[in-house]
């Protein structure tokens, strides 16, 4: 997949779309998501509610594993880990996906996400079962 169709794939989700997912570039490795912070996406303590973290880190594993598997595989996360490492109030979050492992059963892939600053904000590691 290239990255216009990458991008079609994600608009195609309605859940990330309503979150504003982004792709912004794929890597040999994985790839590069982002969205950006808007008040519906914040808590009650004015910040970016971590369940927006785990989205963010959630579909960036899948459109990279999509990517690798070119759309033809269907898969589900069997676990994501999280550390919230700072709060994120405004501007954009970036989350770079690594496919750590793509097995023929059992994928595993991390996530580092960050600012506008450039400071980590959130890492994650997550496994997904291919179907």
């Amino acid at each position: 997949m290239n990255i216009k169709e990458l991008r079609s794939y994600v608009d195609k989700m309605p859940f990330n779309a309503l979150l504003g997912i982004r792709v912004l570039r794929y890597h040999s490795d994985g790839l590069t998501v982002e969205l950006a912070v808007k008040e519906e996406l914040l808590n009650s303590a004015g910040v970016l509610h971590g369940g927006v973290f785990a989205t963010l880190a959630d579909a960036a594993v899948g459109i990279a594993l999509a990517r690798h598997f070119e759309g033809k595989r269907s898969m589900t996360t069997t676990e994501l880990k999280i550390n919230y490492m700072r709060p994120v109030a405004e501007g954009k979050v970036r989350a770079r996906a690594r496919l750590l492992k793509v097995g023929t059963r059992l994928c595993v892939g991390s996530v580092e996400m960050k600012n506008a600053a450039d400071q980590m904000v959130a890492a994650a590691l997550l496994s997904y079962m291919l179907l």
